[in-house]
């Protein structure tokens, strides 16, 4: 069952951009411009690579020093039978690989800690971006989706970030290094042991290519599996309601195989990596051992020289498998990068202007003036809509579902701009004051009455983070939701659970007014306030609800028609505009649209 694949937002039927059925589109950026802005997340941690790249220096040091170490005592201590000198030389190669073992551990260490704070860093700066972001950007993605990518795709990262650091220099210096040393010993046994480095650079380059689509394909089809697992488990209790477990699970499976296949697809070409350079390896040793002994000669070449060229050798194809390592990991990890920093280079549609004011205090005056909008070019909700809110007036909203009674308030808080008109609050283009100025001094209860893990209080609170209790107490008992609320074991220190679970819907209708109230807004938008409520419920919140439209302007939205019948102007949507206004005995008296939905809701209740 393909719970999600198609969603109904704003009054339309639409195809998400990004559903779970859908593979994310990325456009294609440099890999070296994603790698530089990645590693320019360690710049703020120069002092601790500093600390790493001396260490790393020691190491590297040590490493060279060792085959010398190993040459001399070959060739000038055991041959002679020296073995004293050959002591001092095995306590000398002892202290400094001690010291190398302890270093290595500080490095593991440190790079560690920042890793973790440069991951921390893109999270918060990830997070934070998002929630600036509009809900265009919600409206087209799943929750998965997001959330794949602020939790696993960073995660990914930390490898990356660590090896760049403690392989990619140290390994790459290391292998010049050897590289001069070897040519200055003996240009010909060099020449011998890398003969086979182009065929290598081929094989690496004819992998990559193919190897880095098909790790972006892999965190695409992990997108969608999250995307899906997310909306299912979101779902549940409609799922079971209509038995459709088979349906779903067919769902997961199918997902789950595209998952599968990516990954394999992906591995199979990530692991011929090493395959290139063992083969490449092994016909280096093989090159070295029989240019040595068999064209220079024993003669020409002495055992410790081989020797040491036989471990110079292994210094240098172990850093080269090490970075082809880190360049597999980087293809595997760097799709990873890509869709973070397409998120974070996601520009917010709805901004401040460049010249933007601060909204004064608002008196309660809107007005739309030849309001013009759409969500999708070509198909406008709203055409030509204009009209005047005098303050402290309430207006209810009614119409068929989609007829743009959640558009207009949408608008009012700015959540989208429009394309043709204006809108003015108290004479102010919204478009000229700060959004946060202007969304402060509303109050928006929502359709979805979502409650946050936490207290009761932290939940009400959440209007005006700052109230006192005396505020949450006061907000509570307008609603009526005080007294169900002191029944509880903890009262109003009751921990819910997520999404208020253990409430009923009619509770939680209740805290989400309560919610919005305690925020004492001078524009006030009630979303549907009553719709979860049964009719005992709906008198006692009646009162309160008037106390709160009292002096404000109000905008409420709700099927049932009975609660609005006090609104001082009833506003009937549809087709795109405002086809009837008035006040609930003017309106009945024409027998017009608002008489028809009145009476055919009476029939629908008898």
């Amino acid at each position: 069952m393909p719970i999600g694949i198609r969603k109904f937002r704003k009054g339309r039927l639409f195809m998400a951009v990004n559903s779970y059925k859908e593979d994310e589109n990325l456009n294609e950026v440099s890999k070296l411009k994603t790698l530089g802005r990645l590693f320019s997340y360690l710049l703020s941690h120069k002092a601790s690579i500093f600390v790493v790249l001396l260490i790393m220096a020691y190491c590297v040091c040590v490493s060279l020093i060792n085959p010398l170490i190993i040459e001399s005592a070959i060739d000038n201590h055991i041959s002679t039978g020296d073995y004293i000198g050959l002591y001092r030389l095995v306590v000398i190669a002892l202290i400094l690989n001690a010291i190398l073992i302890i270093l290595v551990k500080a490095r593991m260490y440190i790079m560690a800690k920042v890793c973790n704070k440069v991951l921390v860093t893109i999270r918060q700066q990830l997070y934070t971006h998002i929630q600036t972001l509009d809900f265009k950007f919600f409206d087209s993605r799943p929750t998965g989706k997001i959330l794949a990518r602020i939790i696993g795709d960073i995660n990914s990262l930390k490898d990356v970030l660590s090896n760049s650091v403690t392989t990619l220099i140290p390994d790459f210096i290391t292998i010049c290094a050897v590289v001069g040393i070897m040519f200055v010993r003996n240009a010909k046994l060099a020449a011998a042991a890398l003969i086979s480095i182009p065929l290598m650079i081929m094989g690496m380059l004819f992998i990559q290519i193919r190897s880095h689509k098909r790790w972006q394909i892999f965190r695409k089809k992990s997108s969608n599996l999250n995307a899906f697992v997310h909306e299912d488990l979101s779902g549940i209790r409609i799922i079971q309601s209509f038995t459709a477990e088979n349906e779903t699970r067919e769902t997961f499976h199918t997902l789950i195989s595209e998952h599968q296949r990516s990954f394999m697809n992906a591995v199979l070409y990530a692991d011929a990596f090493g395959s290139v350079i063992d083969f490449c390896w092994g016909l280096g040793n093989v090159s070295l051992w029989f240019t040595g002994i068999m064209i220079l000669g024993l003669d020409t070449v002495s055992v410790g020289t081989l020797v040491a060229f036989g471990t110079y050798i292994s210094m240098f194809w172990q850093p080269i498998m090490n970075l082809s390592n880190f360049y597999n990991q980087l293809i595997t990890n760097i799709s990873g990068a890509e869709r973070i920093f397409e998120i974070l280079d996601t520009n917010a549609e709805i901004v401040d202007a460049k010249s933007v004011t601060q909204m004064p205090a608002i008196i309660g005056a809107v007005d739309f003036e030849h309001v013009c909008f759409s969500y999708e070019e070509g198909t406008n909700v709203l055409n030509n809509v204009s009209f005047h809110i005098n303050p402290g007036e309430t207006i209810a909203l009614v119409g068929p579902t989609g007829a743009g009674k959640t558009t207009i308030v949408n608008l009012i808080s700015r959540f989208y701009d429009i394309q043709k008109g204006t809108i003015k609050i108290d004479g102010h283009d919204i478009k000229s004051v700060s959004i946060e100025s202007l969304r402060h001094q509303m109050g928006i209860m929502t359709q979805d009455n979502f409650l946050f893990t936490g207290t009761i209080r932290e939940n009400i609170a959440y209007g005006k983070l700052d109230a006192t209790d005396e505020e949450i107490i006061a907000a509570a008992k307008a609603v009526h939701a005080h007294d169900f609320i002191t029944k509880l074991p903890d009262g109003y220190d009751t921990k819910l659970e997520e999404r208020g679970g253990g409430l009923s819907v009619g509770q939680k209708q209740l805290l989400a007014f309560a919610r919005t109230m305690v925020s004492m807004p001078k524009i006030l938008i009630l979303y549907e306030s009553t719709s979860s409520i049964d009719t005992k419920t709906e008198l006692m919140v009646q009162d309160g609800i008037e106390a709160l439209l009292k002096g404000r302007t109000s905008f409420v939205i709700a099927h049932r028609l009975s609660t609005i019948q006090k609104a001082d102007r009833i506003f009937v949507i549809d087709n795109g505009g405002i086809v009837e206004e008035g006040n609930a005995i003017e309106l009945m008296a024409k027998q017009g649209a608002y008489y028809r939905l009145y009476t055919a809701q009476l029939q629908d209740v008898v």
